[in-house]
């Protein structure tokens, strides 16, 4: 399989626990795309979206497709399947929201990517599974937002407890769910 990582807002490939999860799928023979978006100077829906052109990423949109997005990585996660060519495998969504998560400081940098509708019954068509994981402590996105996206994606939200915007080194949370994927 294909592993295309989507990191959040100040961050890239090698934020948070993506290092840690590249080595690992690595080393099971999966394939890691993982990006690097500018951010925060530049980041808009508009520039993200020029780099999956500029390097043709859309070629690796197909049932072999995994894509693991963390906060700002979701609602691109979202636009990209909305427009993916292909129906993909599955979207593994972490700490993630589709509307306004309440902070002024954040707001340019969100606005791209949420200020028109999402087209949600497109987004379940080109995606055979979800997953969505927020903390109930997270202190940029409140583990409201994830029950919303879960709702719209017609799917239970996974509770991650303490781990904030789960930005720490691992998430083992995600490992029996890639697991089970993998075994489909």
């Amino acid at each position: 399989m294909n592993f295309l990582l989507l990191h959040g807002t100040g961050g890239g490939p090698e934020e948070c626990w993506y290092p840690w999860l590249s080595e690992i799928l690595e080393s099971q023979g999966h394939k890691v795309i993982a990006p690097q978006f500018p951010t925060p100077d530049g980041q808009t829906l508009g520039n993200w979206l020029e780099i999956i052109e500029e390097e043709n990423y859309w070629k690796h949109f197909d049932k072999n497709l995994v894509i693991i997005a963390r906060s700002i990585g979701v609602p691109f996660a979202l636009r990209l399947i909305e427009r993916s060519p292909a129906k993909i495998n599955v979207a593994f969504l972490v700490a993630g929201f589709y509307t306004d998560i309440g902070l002024p400081q954040f707001k340019p940098l969100v606005d791209s990517f949420i200020d028109h509708s999402f087209d949600w019954a497109k987004i379940r068509f080109n995606c055979t599974n979800f997953f969505v994981y927020n903390s109930d402590n997270d202190p940029i996105v409140p583990m409201e937002k994830g029950k919303q996206l879960a709702e719209k994606l017609n799917i239970d939200l996974k509770v991650v407890h303490g781990q904030e915007h789960i930005w720490f080194q691992q998430f083992l949370d995600i490992l029996p769910d890639i697991k089970k994927i993998s075994e489909m």
